[in-house]
């Protein structure tokens, strides 16, 4: 048996199982968690699970795709991605205040969910043929590419979005290996930057919700509600939990948005510690497994790419996370595959189908 066909025998169908074990996990317990957060309701269940198998669809289909294929469309599918993020601002549709969306007809389409996955493609394509660690202008061409589509998406305005797509992007340029001065100096940038962006850029009702992180009880009915909802949730869990279906705090409708942004605190009044342990251990396993598929890619392009999509992945646990628990001001962030919705999922899955991609499709140098 040549090294060909051992390869194939181990990746069936271009998918890591190892990876796909993990993500197969997370995703059933996600099911069963949205089972009781969404009060047992079928139909919301049949839409997620519609959801999950295209993400899973997406997920087989761009695994079977070289990524050196992708490559060559890299600096066109960043174009598109921009001009649709435009788009939204033309004739996006608008909900709760926010105009994020592109209405299809069928379908309700948010761009700048794409533009996770887009640019660290982009930053990856724009540094990976060349040598590392980059030089200043590159870094600054680098850091403008990112600047661009954030300051489009923070526009709309979503806030949670635009971190999102600036940490996939400055993830690249850390891998890249730039230098810790570098580091330190935009952070100075970024701390100057500060006063600009709460006066001049953020709207009042974000100001507020960064006000509300310190002081949630100033506002106990209004502002400060979902904050100290959730914080009630997360410690009536206990070590072990209230039991699955049994929360108070979720089933009698206290905690708001809890089959969104905050499905952990249901998590954790029904599971308590130890089944927020365990939902961690499952992260932990993805995470450690995506970045030895980056550790072990064949060439640059691979290695960048992988890593900042793991480490973008990283960014979605620990922001809502942060934000169910108090620590971080609420973005409207979802917790990654247990939280409802569409977009989300099937970006993150399309993320993961490049991962396996950039593994399984080896260049075999001997046969």
């Amino acid at each position: 048996m040549n090294m060909q066909t051992r390869w194939t025998n181990k990746h069936f169908l271009h998918l890591d199982t190892t990876l796909l074990f993990g993500l197969l996990t997370l995703l059933t317990l996600g099911l069963i968690i949205l089972y009781s957060a969404g009060g047992q309701n079928i139909d919301l269940m049949i839409r997620q699970l519609i959801r999950i198998a295209a993400g899973l669809g997406i997920m087989l289909l761009l695994a079977q795709i070289p990524i050196q294929k992708v490559f060559r469309w890299v600096p066109w599918i960043y174009l598109i991605g921009v001009l649709l993020l435009v788009l939204v601002l033309l004739i996006g549709t608008t909900s709760k205040g926010s105009q994020r969306w592109i209405n299809l007809g069928f379908m309700v389409f948010q761009p700048s969910e794409i533009m996770k996955i887009i640019m660290p493609m982009m930053i990856t394509w724009y540094l990976a043929d060349r040598p590392l660690p980059p030089s200043y202008g590159r870094i600054v061409v680098a850091l403008i590419l990112i600047v661009f589509p954030v300051l489009l998406v923070a526009k709309q305005p979503d806030l949670g979005t635009s971190l999102l797509i600036a940490s996939s992007g400055i993830f690249v340029l850390l891998f890249a290996g730039i230098a810790w001065k570098l580091i330190l100096g935009f952070l100075s940038l970024v701390g100057a930057f500060i006063p600009i962006l709460w006066f001049y850029i953020m709207h009042p009702y974000q100001q507020q919700r960064v006000k509300t992180l310190f002081n949630p009880e100033a506002d106990p009915l209004g502002t400060g509600y979902h904050i100290i909802q959730s914080k009630i949730a997360i410690g009536s869990g206990g070590i072990e939990g209230k039991g699955w279906l049994n929360g108070t705090q979720s089933q009698l409708h206290f905690l708001p948005e809890r089959t969104t942004d905050f499905i952990y605190a249901v998590y954790n009044e029904e599971f308590g510690l130890i089944g927020a342990g365990i939902l961690l251990l499952i992260y932990l396993f993805i995470l450690s497994r995506g970045m030895y598929i980056a550790a072990q890619a064949q060439d640059t392009y691979g290695r960048l790419l992988a890593a900042s999509l793991v480490s973008t992945f990283f960014v979605y646990i620990f922001v809502n996370m942060g934000m169910v628990t108090g620590l971080l001001p609420v973005v409207g962030v979802p917790l990654p595959l247990i939280s409802y919705g569409g977009t989300s999922l099937v970006t993150l899955m399309a993320g993961f189908g490049f991962i396996m991609a950039i593994h399984t499709h080896k260049r075999f140098l001997s046969q």
